[in-house]
């Protein structure tokens, strides 16, 4: 496991914790100090493989990062990249919710979606916009197609200043309920 570090332009690959804190060491405005090192340490020792950020002063970093490149080129190149361990997060694997929007399956659908409603406030005589769930069961070809309808639907009932979420987002769920008999 190599460590790659930046700060500004000055950027380094090395082996070791060692050669990580001797690096830092080297740059005067980044200030070493035991609970730094400490913490780097730490990090490195840890089984997390996020790069971790390190405040200097407000709004400037260093970053270390964990990879398995060998060399600096191998880094920039991307070659290196961890590949995901088998089982460890099967539910991240499953297939995305636009893969699950799109599938080709004609049937019956139940639709709920979060959307704001523009309506008449009757104390003031102004506008506002309400947090509204609207739910329904449609007769669709996949989930894009329910969600399709059911903002359809709505369009026609609602002010037209109202606004609708995307069907990718988690304002809007859908499920299969089976073909019709």
């Amino acid at each position: 496991m190599n460590l790659y570090l930046r700060y500004f332009d000055s950027e380094t690959l090395v082996s070791s914790v060692d050669e990580a804190i001797e690096f830092l060491s080297s740059i005067d405005e980044i200030g070493m100090n035991p609970a730094l090192e400490a913490d780097i340490r730490e990090y490195v020792a840890s089984d997390v493989f996020f790069p971790k950020r390190y405040k200097v002063r407000p709004r400037v970093y260093f970053i270390v990062i964990k990879t398995e490149a060998a060399t600096m080129q191998d880094f920039k190149e991307k070659k290196a990249l961890r590949q995901p361990v088998e089982g460890v997060h099967k539910e991240r694997q499953a297939a995305p919710a636009v893969m699950k929007l799109n599938e080709q399956r004609e049937g019956w659908y139940e639709g709920s979606i979060d959307f704001k409603r523009v309506q008449l406030v009757p104390g003031t005589g102004k506008f506002q916009y309400r947090d509204t769930r609207f739910v329904a069961q449609v007769k669709a070809t996949s989930g894009l197609d329910c969600y399709n309808r059911i903002v359809d639907h709505l369009r026609q009932r609602v002010d037209e200043r109202s606004q609708f979420p995307s069907a990718k987002g988690k304002n809007f769920h859908f499920m299969y309920l089976g073909r019709c008999k």
